[in-house]
């Protein structure tokens, strides 16, 4: 196929009209490790690589959570629901390449979507009872972030690890 001038006047590449050579486009990943997946990763190096992952998921979920409560008056519930969805989002990216190193799987993804979804219910529901019970400051915000985080950390983990990227 030649290059076209199209109907705008602008010349445009070939276009590649072999369909068995179509991929459909891959999610942005952080380029974290080259390795190809493996399941060969000790239990001592995927929980490091999980603390790893939960430590920069977790900056980006309180900080989002505390940006949207203090700083916009929003809800705890709300704020802790979108802080929440970016932190898993970015654990989930991290986790698969590089703590657990598992190919891409459609199969996988819906399974850790569906774990998600389920820890997002502890996880938003621990920290917004807490947020009711005790004085509504930074300091009650922050302990209540860490004992939600981290009752839905172990269960992720645990789930992930012995279910989803299960070494055979």
């Amino acid at each position: 196929m030649q290059d076209a001038t199209s109907d705008d006047g602008h010349d445009h590449k070939s276009r590649h009209e072999d369909f068995k050579t179509r991929h459909a486009p891959t999610p942005i990943e952080l380029p974290v490790d080259d390795a190809e997946a493996s399941t060969d990763v000790s239990l001592k190096t995927q929980i490091l690589r999980f603390v790893i992952s939960g430590v920069i998921s977790g900056i980006l979920d309180f900080g989002l959570t505390t940006i949207l409560q203090f700083g916009f008056g929003l809800p705890p519930v709300v704020s802790k629901a979108v802080g929440f969805i970016c932190g898993t989002t970015c654990a989930y990216i991290i986790n698969r390449r590089w703590t657990f190193r598992a190919s891409p799987s459609a199969a996988r993804f819906i399974a850790v979507a569906l774990l998600y979804c389920c820890t997002f219910f502890v996880n938003v529901g621990i920290y917004t009872w807490l947020a009711q019970v005790w004085e509504h400051t930074f300091l009650n915000s922050l302990i209540a972030y860490v004992i939600a985080q981290g009752t839905a950390t172990v269960i992720n983990f645990v789930v992930q690890r012995t279910v989803i990227f299960r070494v055979t």
